[in-house]
């Protein structure tokens, strides 16, 4: 089975990363547990593009409640950001 399946969640599709992608970002939503080289690498092996630098962000769960008797939490997730190449681009749509 390919190490790199379970990797990559999705793309982060929002105001920000628009405008990022139109500079060679693309932002995606990955797994906690992946680092900057794992994520590298399964881009590079999903998309066919050379990948120059990743970023990431964790952000946490919040607290959320359901009318008075009902606690819960939001789940907490992590964020890449991709940096392309000079000249290459994904096509997302």
């Amino acid at each position: 089975m390919n190490a790199n399946f379970g990797i990559i969640s999705g793309i982060v599709l929002s105001e920000k990363s628009n405008i990022l992608s139109e500079g060679g970002k693309y932002t995606f939503r990955v797994s906690r547990g992946a680092n900057k080289p794992q994520i590298k690498k399964a881009i590079e092996a999903f998309f066919g593009k050379k990948v120059s630098s990743v970023n990431v962000a964790n952000f946490s769960g919040k607290a959320r409640r359901k009318r008075t008797a009902s606690q819960g939490a939001t789940a907490a997730w992590k964020k890449a950001i991709v940096t392309l190449a000079a000249g290459e681009k994904i096509e997302l749509a």
